[in-house]
């Protein structure tokens, strides 16, 4: 653990050393140790190497690791190339990084040849991408094995960014996901940026009186002079207004304050059902807080073992953009 991290409360630890212990079917923490014992270090290396270079990268992999989870689960399907496949769904156009996992693959195959899975790459990439950014480290249970079947399709079932609560609640259960998860994940957009065109139609015509009155009007001339009505529709925002590099809780209390960028994400502030956890991530009116950084870490453990496969009609892709 890194020095930063030595004068932690102890409750901190404790959280950790819970979420080393939380595994899916099929994996679990160190499956690499005899087969390829550096493997999280050749990955480790891979995404430091890369977003030093450019720091944007960490949102790009954390968000890519979300996006292949939630459609047939995380068996880097994301990654694969080609004709009508995940990659090509609108959803997954803004993707970046992929020239990150495909980096740590080649060194993976050259010191482990066969060995190492895109889908745990992917994994792996993700936690590290946090903890560049800032955030608290956890144990990642390794083992998946990559999927075969890659459709754009199955993209739809993607949480979008105009859900509303219910209809993300429905999504992150349907994955085996709760209510604290979903507010935790979505945390996620503590760094990172989203394109104009999937929250513009909150700043002008949302209502026949105008922009969502959900967003602070103090805020709201900044986010139409960098969105402008009927242009500028791939320009990017940070999702996390004044600290998109930094994974913090600042994110939370931007969507208290009426900041929140995405339709979705301010949406969990205004439902009853998730405001609780914010709160409590904000630590606000007596409740008992929660720390995010540690819980961040459970939820993706949790949604790192979805749909996994582990057997059957599975692989270990030697190039992760093409099935073998």
């Amino acid at each position: 653990m890194e020095a930063r991290n030595l004068h932690l409360p102890v409750f901190l630890f404790l959280a950790l050393s819970i979420v080393s212990t939380v595994h899916g079917q099929g994996t679990r923490v160190g499956f690499y140790s005899s087969t390829c014992p550096r493997a999280e270090f050749i990955v480790r290396s891979a995404v430091q190497s890369h977003v030093s270079s450019d720091p944007t990268l960490a949102a790009g992999l954390l968000r890519m690791h979300f996006h292949d989870c939630f459609v047939q689960g995380c068996d880097a399907s994301v990654l694969i190339s080609g004709a009508g496949t995940e990659k090509t769904a609108f959803a997954n156009l803004g993707l970046r990084g992929f020239e990150v996992i495909d980096d740590a693959k080649t060194q993976l195959e050259a010191a482990c040849p066969g060995v190492v899975s895109c889908a745990d790459i992917l994994a792996l990439a993700a936690r590290d991408s946090v903890v560049l950014s800032g955030g608290l480290s956890w144990q990642v249970p390794t083992g998946r094995r990559d999927g075969r079947v890659s459709q754009a399709s199955d993209v739809n079932n993607l949480p979008s960014p105009f859900d509303s609560v219910d209809v993300q609640k429905q999504k992150f259960a349907a994955k085996g996901l709760n209510t604290q998860d979903l507010v935790t994940l979505v945390g996620g957009h503590t760094i990172g940026t989203a394109a104009c065109q999937f929250f513009s139609n909150r700043l002008y015509n949302f209502t026949a009186n105008g922009p969502d009155s959900s967003i602070d009007p103090s805020f709201l001339p900044q986010l139409r002079a960098l969105c402008p009505q009927n242009s500028g529709g791939t320009n990017r925002v940070a999702l996390d207004n004044g600290s998109e590099k930094r994974f913090d809780t600042s994110y939370f209390a931007n969507l208290r304050n009426g900041r929140g960028i995405l339709q979705s994400d301010q949406a969990l502030w205004n439902d009853a059902s998730t405001n609780t956890f914010v709160q409590r991530y904000l630590g606000l009116r007596g409740l008992l807080g929660l720390a995010f950084n540690v819980e961040f870490g459970r939820s993706m453990v949790k949604m790192s073992n979805i749909e996994l496969k582990t057997g059957t009609g599975s692989e270990i892709r030697k190039i992760c953009s093409a099935i073998n």
